[in-house]
C-alpha cells in the first residue's frame, strides 16, 4: 500500500470520530448544548488517543 493510499484512509478518521462522538453523546444527554459540548470533548479525546497510538507505533517501528 502506498503512502498516498494510507493517507486517504486516514482522512476517514475525522468524520468517523465526529459521528461516533456525536451519536454517543446524543444517547447520553437530551439537552442540545450539552450534547455538542460533550461530543466535541470526546472527539478531541479520540483524535489525541489515535495520534498518540500513531506516534508510539511509528517510534517502535522506526528502524525495522
Amino acid at each position: 500500500m502506498s503512502l498516498l493510499t494510507a493517507m486517504n484512509y486516514m482522512l476517514y478518521l475525522f468524520p468517523l470520530s465526529a459521528v461516533v462522538s456525536l451519536v454517543y453523546s446524543a444517547t447520553r444527554y437530551e439537552y442540545p448544548p450539552k450534547i455538542l459540548r460533550n461530543a466535541v470533548r470526546l472527539f478531541v479525546k479520540i483524535i489525541v488517543f489515535m495520534l498518540a497510538a500513531l506516534l508510539i507505533l511509528a517510534a517502535l517501528s522506526w528502524n525495522l
